[in-house]
């Protein structure tokens, strides 16, 4: 992006320095404003005022970068880089002056630069050097705002990557299983601690949970989103039956398995089921 962004400003300047030495020549051809002048003797003289130009545009490079760490795109934005850029145009235009006028006589005199010399440049180099400024402000802006925001980037990666350790590290140490039912009733919301479960079986759209106390409540949830969130010793015996297999008192594997809770409660087994539920007990 960077090395993009300087052969984008370079063809401009060269793109600038070629027209405009094009332009004064074709004037002084049109207008017989003088003889034998060479389009490369045009060039020399335009190469050092664009010089002047890109030097001072090292400012506008500094100014840029400190302005896109934090835009706010307000009017006084705005207005700040308009005046920057027209302070620069101002230097360059007073010091192009003094030089042209030194070169063509040896001397400088204030009443010639100010009545003759600047006036003529501002006409032409302003406007052009205002739009080159312009350009190259725009060009700055969005490589410095594009290099900010791959900053941004590679901090929240790495952010990302620290906290996805640190996630994988505390879940081989912690388990994300649930300790507590929390089941609606009315108005109200029961804590039930799975601990106290003995089974849970499916009742139409809900589950029905069983506690040691002998009371059962239902609640608006599916028996394997249940069973997802319960850890050991709880197991699916049934599509109808999840147990707290310490709750779990005889295991009979005949013609119809089932099994014998504390209560005498007997719960199906589903052959599907039957092996895990005799590799659990061994």
């Amino acid at each position: 992006m960077k090395k993009r962004s300087a052969i984008i400003i370079i063809l401009l300047l060269v793109m600038a320095i070629t027209f405009e030495t094009f332009q004064q020549l074709f004037y002084i051809k049109r207008f017989d404003l003088a003889q034998d002048v060479s389009f490369f003797y045009l060039l020399k003289n335009q190469s050092y005022r664009w010089i002047i130009w890109t030097v001072f545009g090292l400012f506008l490079f500094f100014y840029s970068k400190k302005k896109t760490l934090s835009p706010s795109y307000t009017f006084t934005f705005f207005l700040r880089y308009i005046g920057f850029i027209t302070l620069l145009v101002v230097i360059n235009i007073l010091l192009i002056s003094v030089i042209q006028l030194y070169l063509d006589t040896s001397t400088i005199s204030f009443q010639q630069l100010i009545t003759s010399y600047i006036p003529f440049y501002i006409f032409q180099k302003a406007p052009i050097f205002t739009l080159g400024y312009i350009a190259v402000a725009i060009i700055l802006h969005f490589y410095f705002l594009n290099e900010k925001l791959q900053f941004q980037v590679q901090t929240l990666s790495e952010l990302k990557d620290n906290n996805l350790h640190l996630y994988n590290t505390l879940k081989a140490e912690i388990n994300d299983k649930t300790t507590i039912l929390n089941i609606k009733i009315g108005d109200k919301r029961k804590i039930i601690p799975v601990h106290e479960i003995v089974w849970i079986e499916a009742d139409d759209y809900c589950a029905k949970v069983h506690l040691t106390n002998g009371k059962s409540y239902s609640m608006r949830s599916s028996l394997k989103a249940l069973e997802e969130k319960l850890q050991k010793p709880f197991l699916r015996v049934h599509r109808k039956a999840v147990v707290n297999m310490d709750a779990a008192k005889e295991f009979h594997s005949a013609d119809i398995p089932v099994l014998i809770l504390r209560d005498n409660t007997e719960v199906p087994v589903s052959k599907n089921n039957v092996k895990a539920v005799r590799e659990f007990i061994s």
